[in-house]
Protein backbone atom coordinates (compact mmCIF):
# COMPACT_ATOMS: atom_id res chain seq x y z
CA UNK A 1 0.00 0.00 0.00
CA UNK A 2 1.78 3.56 -1.15
CA UNK A 3 1.80 6.23 1.61
CA UNK A 4 -1.18 7.71 2.20
CA UNK A 5 -1.40 11.76 2.38
CA UNK A 6 -4.67 13.42 3.90
CA UNK A 7 -4.90 17.43 3.55
CA UNK A 8 -7.02 19.18 6.02
CA UNK A 9 -9.24 22.41 4.62
CA UNK A 10 -11.07 24.82 7.68
CA UNK A 11 -12.88 27.08 6.60
CA UNK A 12 -12.47 30.04 8.83
CA UNK A 13 -15.10 32.20 10.44
CA UNK A 14 -14.14 35.68 8.34
CA UNK A 15 -12.23 37.95 11.01
CA UNK A 16 -10.98 34.89 13.26
CA UNK A 17 -7.91 33.94 11.41
CA UNK A 18 -5.51 35.68 13.89
CA UNK A 19 -7.03 34.21 16.90
CA UNK A 20 -7.28 30.76 15.09
CA UNK A 21 -3.55 31.33 14.55
CA UNK A 22 -2.79 32.17 18.60
CA UNK A 23 -4.65 28.94 19.68
CA UNK A 24 -2.75 26.69 17.44
CA UNK A 25 0.51 28.91 18.41
CA UNK A 26 0.02 28.38 22.00
CA UNK A 27 -2.11 25.14 22.45
CA UNK A 28 -2.62 23.37 19.20
CA UNK A 29 0.84 23.24 18.25
CA UNK A 30 2.15 22.29 21.87
CA UNK A 31 -0.31 19.69 22.65
CA UNK A 32 0.66 17.78 19.10
CA UNK A 33 4.62 17.78 19.72
CA UNK A 34 4.11 17.15 23.74
CA UNK A 35 1.69 14.09 22.17
CA UNK A 36 4.69 12.88 19.47
CA UNK A 37 1.27 13.98 16.56
CA UNK A 38 3.87 16.28 15.38
CA UNK A 39 5.90 13.69 13.40
CA UNK A 40 3.09 12.89 11.15
CA UNK A 41 2.68 16.51 9.82
CA UNK A 42 4.18 17.58 6.60
CA UNK A 43 3.03 21.36 7.01
CA UNK A 44 0.00 23.88 7.87
CA UNK A 45 -0.50 26.61 5.58
CA UNK A 46 -3.14 29.22 5.46
CA UNK A 47 -4.65 30.76 1.92
CA UNK A 48 -3.72 33.84 0.66
CA UNK A 49 -5.14 33.22 -2.67
CA UNK A 50 -8.45 32.07 -4.11
CA UNK A 51 -10.60 30.98 -1.23
CA UNK A 52 -9.32 32.46 1.83
CA UNK A 53 -10.02 32.23 5.21
CA UNK A 54 -8.77 28.29 5.05
CA UNK A 55 -6.04 26.94 7.28
CA UNK A 56 -5.12 23.88 5.29
CA UNK A 57 -2.97 20.82 6.62
CA UNK A 58 -1.07 17.88 4.93
CA UNK A 59 -0.36 14.66 6.84
CA UNK A 60 1.67 11.72 5.84
CA UNK A 61 0.93 8.15 6.80
CA UNK A 62 1.96 4.66 6.03
CA UNK A 63 -1.30 3.09 5.95
CA UNK A 64 -5.12 3.92 6.14
CA UNK A 65 -5.17 2.01 9.07
CA UNK A 66 -2.18 4.36 10.63
CA UNK A 67 -4.40 7.31 9.97
CA UNK A 68 -7.00 5.52 11.34
CA UNK A 69 -5.41 4.89 14.49
CA UNK A 70 -3.54 8.25 14.80
CA UNK A 71 -7.12 10.42 14.58
CA UNK A 72 -8.17 7.86 17.04
CA UNK A 73 -5.00 8.65 19.39
CA UNK A 74 -5.29 11.97 19.06
CA UNK A 75 -9.12 12.80 19.51
CA UNK A 76 -8.47 10.88 22.69
CA UNK A 77 -5.29 13.20 23.85
CA UNK A 78 -6.66 15.80 26.51
CA UNK A 79 -4.51 18.53 25.98
CA UNK A 80 -5.42 18.33 22.37
CA UNK A 81 -9.04 18.20 23.10
CA UNK A 82 -8.96 21.04 25.05
CA UNK A 83 -8.00 23.10 22.39
CA UNK A 84 -10.06 21.79 19.95
CA UNK A 85 -13.19 22.92 21.98
CA UNK A 86 -12.05 26.79 21.65
CA UNK A 87 -11.16 25.95 17.80
CA UNK A 88 -14.19 24.75 16.71
CA UNK A 89 -16.52 27.96 17.05
CA UNK A 90 -13.74 29.58 15.06
CA UNK A 91 -14.73 27.31 12.15
CA UNK A 92 -17.07 27.28 9.39
CA UNK A 93 -17.09 23.62 7.71
CA UNK A 94 -14.17 21.12 7.26
CA UNK A 95 -13.07 18.62 4.28
CA UNK A 96 -10.80 16.30 4.58
CA UNK A 97 -8.94 15.07 0.73
CA UNK A 98 -6.91 11.47 0.80
CA UNK A 99 -4.16 12.05 -1.71
CA UNK A 100 -1.50 9.54 -3.13
CA UNK A 101 1.73 10.32 -4.70
CA UNK A 102 2.10 9.84 -8.44
CA UNK A 103 4.40 6.98 -9.17
CA UNK A 104 6.92 10.02 -10.54
CA UNK A 105 8.53 12.90 -8.41
CA UNK A 106 9.31 13.76 -5.28
CA UNK A 107 7.53 12.06 -2.09
CA UNK A 108 7.56 14.81 1.05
Amino acid sequence: MPTIYEKRTYAVVVGQMAEVVRLYSTLGWPALEAGGFSKNLIGYFTSDTGELHQLVHLWRFESDDARRAFWTRLFADVEFMAFAKQLRPLLKSQSNQLLLSAPWGPKP
